[in-house]
């Protein structure tokens, strides 16, 4: 039997469907996704949840001209099959494929690229202000926007300016956690589509036109309006966007194909502001995803018949390795909290809430937020641990400098997915926070060569001054016993783990075995390479660093954080202002954004495994002859 989707190359072709065959596809577009994502790995949840959605705007609206903004991305699955990539779907996220967010490059459909929450807003008003400016009559601007992205700053922001310039601006509410009783929910369904309707609005102005020219006509219209506000108030949570200056439509069942469509057809023309509140069910049409949402919101390969995670055997990540240490730490030390911005699950944190829900704290999408409510815990004498993705702590670089630096409070940032993240691709690459991060006064910087390095460095920070960041990698540790015992690492101490007369490699974190087996390789070459764990990117070590480059008279760094201001830039910062004249190479990730694609495939692409690390050593060599 032929499928739907075959015959579906763009989204003009789902306007030929009746709705019986739309439901349909839904179903064709459910299976798609959940197959390739137990193959691939991805976001399944949000994706399986936004299927009739996703259907009924294409269906109803014109993409591209219509700007469609996905706010995050990660609900875009449905999206790319019926935008003429489902013949590479089998593709999603691997290296050369298609990308797991929106990607311009891609579709004329992608209209941003997307992977931070909460920008869809702004992005969006700032569309539909440039196409009144333009005075171009073709599109409208609608941006889809989960209740979990709502909880930050910037979402509200975009709201309150949007609501004081009026632009045409539609903006969908997907809410896939607000607990809304059936009841109300088709009460208030049935009142939107109502409400939203040509003859409904049309006899609303008439009724405004006419009370325009009664005596006292101003009160009746006030009256009026009050009234319509107070149902609404009352069988709907709208209050708050209509005091934003939306319209608000809703709620209104987001799996409902026909409704659906009708909505979207009756608001088409509406002008100004409009909030359409959306409900959905993560997971929606997959028993485990809507059972365990959470899980399943951003996986690994999977069985899809049982849902299980396929889970190679192997070292504890680093993830692991941090959430049992704070449990450890927290049972030794009754000042310490752990802080979170919505990822309990990513960041291993989860285990410590179960054990010390008075000492947990998730703030929601609000990183900015996170790091000065540290900042105050901290102020108290309390021992704040904030622990957030690379890519999302650069969203909180002010409140770093001016509310953790400036007062140098105690502030430790568990830095999680430092580096190469990989499939995500450049939305989520932790390619920054090392530059980022120091140039901040009263900073320090570790990062761990293995687990065992990861517990004792938080162990470490406790007693550190000021603010303290570490920094470490997504996925498995080294394979390293974990010591029982915590030891202090003095700050800004590096570590000689081999000694050479020839040349002298600096690695830092999860590179530092890599650097290893470099030097066992130029060590067979008659290459004698001293490795030194770095440890410390501020402070460095800098007596150690300047002796061992003054011995050998040749330098490599290695690092997997950009080369503009990271660890090597440290160095050569270092050796300049000591007058140190050495051969100096830095390896690392290069001035560009990193595409999607393994781990493994993307550190062999940019020179960071043991061979590529020998051939960067070789050419000091020819340097200096």
């Amino acid at each position: 039997m032929s499928r739907i989707l075959d015959r579906i190359h763009s989204p003009e072709d789902l306007k030929t469907l009746k709705v019986t065959e739309l439901r349909k596809l839904a179903g064709e577009l459910r299976e798609i996704i959940i197959q390739t994502v137990a193959r691939n790995g991805g976001h399944l949840a949000p994706n399986l949840g936004v299927i009739e959605l996703t259907l009924a705007l294409h269906y109803v609206f014109e993409s591209p001209h219509d700007r469609i903004v996905w706010d995050v991305g990660h609900q875009c699955y449905a999206h790319k099959l019926i935008t003429g990539r489902k013949d590479r779907f089998h593709t999603l996220r691997q290296y050369g494929g298609i990308a797991g967010f929106p990607k311009r490059s891609e579709s004329p459909h992608d209209i941003v690229e997307t992977g931070h929450s909460s920008t869809s807003i702004s992005y969006g008003l700032g569309m539909a202000t440039a196409l009144r400016l333009k005075k171009d009559p073709r599109g409208r601007v609608l941006v889809v926007i989960g209740d979990g992205s709502m909880t930050a700053g910037l979402a509200f922001e975009g709201l309150n300016n949007a609501g004081h310039q009026r632009e045409d601006l539609i903006v969908i509410l997907n809410d896939n956690e607000m607990s809304i009783s059936p009841n109300v929910g088709a009460l208030s369904s049935f009142l939107s589509r109502k409400m939203t309707g040509r003859l409904a609005r049309r006899l609303k102005k008439d009724i405004e036109r006419l009370a325009e020219r009664l005596p006292r006509g101003d009160q009746f219209l006030h009256l009026l309006r009050k009234s319509e506000g107070l149902l609404k108030s009352a069988l709907t949570p709208g209050m708050l966007f209509e005091a934003l200056g939306f319209d608000y439509v809703g709620p209104v069942d987001g799996h409902d194909l026909e409704g659906l469509i009708h909505l979207f057809q009756n608001i088409r023309e509406m002008k100004g502001p409009l909030l359409v509140h959306i409900l959905t069910k993560k997971g929606k049409g997959y028993l485990p995803a809507e059972t365990d949402p959470e899980t399943f919101h951003g996986v690994g390969p999977f069985d899809p018949q049982t849902g299980k995670i396929l889970k190679e055997p192997g070292p504890p990540t680093y993830t692991e390795v941090f959430s049992r240490t704070m449990l450890r730490l927290a049972r030794m030390e009754p000042r310490l909290v752990a802080i979170t911005a919505a990822m309990p699950l990513g960041t291993g944190l989860k285990p410590f809430a179960r054990e010390f829900p008075d000492r947990f704290f998730d703030v929601g999408i609000c990183e900015q937020h996170a790091v000065t409510f540290a900042a105050g815990l901290a102020l108290e004498g309390l021992l704040p641990v904030c622990a957030i993705y690379s890519t999302f702590l650069q969203r909180a670089l002010d409140q770093i400098i001016h509310d953790v630096a400036l007062p140098n409070v105690h502030v430790i940032f568990a830095i999680d997915r430092g580096g190469i993240v990989g499939e995500d691709g450049p939305t989520h690459q932790g390619q920054f926070d090392l530059s980022y991060l120091r140039l901040v006064p009263n900073m320090t910087i570790m990062a761990p060569k293995d687990e065992n390095e990861l517990q004792h460095m938080l162990y470490s920070a406790l007693s550190f001054p000021g603010p303290v960041a570490i920094r470490y990698p997504r996925g498995r540790g080294v394979g390293v016993p974990l010591e029982d015992e915590f030891r202090e690492i003095p700050r800004g101490q590096a570590e000689i783990l081999r000694e050479g007369r020839d040349l002298i490699i600096l690695a830092l974190g999860h590179l530092v075995p890599a650097a290893l087996k470099a030097a066992d390789i130029l060590e067979k070459e008659g290459i004698s390479c001293g490795v030194v764990n770095a440890r410390f990117v501020k402070p460095l070590d800098e007596e150690l660093i300047c002796d061992l480059a003054a011995r050998t008279g040749r330098v490599l760094t290695v690092e997997e954080n950009t080369l503009l201001g990271g660890f090597g830039s440290a160095v050569a910062e270092l050796l300049l202002d000591r007058g140190l004249r050495v051969q100096l190479k830095r390896v690392g990730l290069p001035d560009r954004f990193i595409e999607h694609g393994s781990p493994s495939i993307l550190r062999e692409r940019l020179g960071l495994v043991p061979e590529a690390l020998a051939r960067a050593a070789r050419e000091l060599f020819e340097i200096s002859s």
